[in-house]
């Protein structure tokens, strides 16, 4: 499989396949032309059976479900093969991760590893293996999910910051590394997105939503037409990127004192 005459994907996968935002990218393609979706994601997610219907009702030509556990790496390589086994994948979505306690976290060993582990060790190690394949075939579109939380890390949640750090850095550079074979990778930083896990959470603890708030079809939109134009990196809303260009340069004692 490859993209069709018009730049639409034949195949599609979605690394964390019950994530509101991956799916809401595989929707967003499946309105100009129907494909193979593959999701990936923990076997008994309670949301497994409802991600499968929104992509068949989406117009998927065919929903595979491929089981994923981010944190068993050396399973890794067998997830990457069973989402090629029915032909090539042009476009690959990784949209798993953890938040977590922001105040737990850094006081949890065994938490503070578990994130690092599936935000940061599980990215790279699917990274690598998309990246190979993608190589091998010539052609494909990686898509990132990082945050704005990792281009400057603050101290309200600094774990999960850092993972993202890590994962926005790796795959700038997977970029450009594969930029000669062919493959090109985005990265999404985007701040807050309006999605049911960010609701739940924010009346969990009582917290406001975060200026600059964006839907996932917002996002969506963004993921594929970004992606089609060869870009490498954008900001989810644009307007952040000069949020995060000014906070960029703010001197750590000053910054410390932000209410952010």
């Amino acid at each position: 499989m490859v993209f069709d005459a018009l730049g639409n994907p034949q195949g599609i996968l979605i690394l964390g396949g019950t994530s509101e935002i991956g799916l809401a990218i595989a929707e967003r393609y499946l309105r100009d032309a129907s494909a193979r979706v593959i999701l990936a994601d923990l076997p008994d997610h309670p949301r497994k059976d409802d991600a499968i219907a929104a992509m068949k009702s989406a117009g998927a030509k065919s929903v595979e479900w491929v089981d994923f556990d981010g944190v068993k790496s050396d399973t890794h390589p067998d997830v990457i093969d069973k989402a090629w086994a029915g032909g090539d994948v042009d476009v690959a979505v990784v949209a798993f991760g953890l938040l977590g306690d922001a105040e737990e976290l850094w006081q949890n060993q065994r938490k503070a590893v578990q994130i690092a582990g599936i935000n940061y060790t599980a990215a790279v190690s699917v990274g690598v293996l998309l990246g190979e394949k993608m190589r091998g075939q010539g052609s494909g579109r990686i898509i990132a999910m990082s945050s704005a939380a990792g281009e400057r890390v603050r101290r309200s949640n600094f774990v999960y910051g850092s993972t993202k750090a890590g994962l926005d850095g790796f795959y700038l550079g997977l970029g450009e590394a594969l930029r000669e074979f062919g493959v090109h990778v985005l990265v999404i930083r985007p701040g807050q997105v309006r999605t049911k896990t960010t609701i739940d959470y924010l009346k969990a603890t009582g917290a406001k939503e975060a200026p600059m708030t964006v839907d996932k079809e917002y996002v969506a939109e963004l993921a594929v037409t970004a992606s089609a134009k060869g870009k490498d990196l954008v900001w989810a809303p644009g307007a952040f990127r000069y949020v995060m260009m000014v906070l960029r340069h703010v001197p750590r004692p000053i910054f410390r004192k932000l209410p952010i």
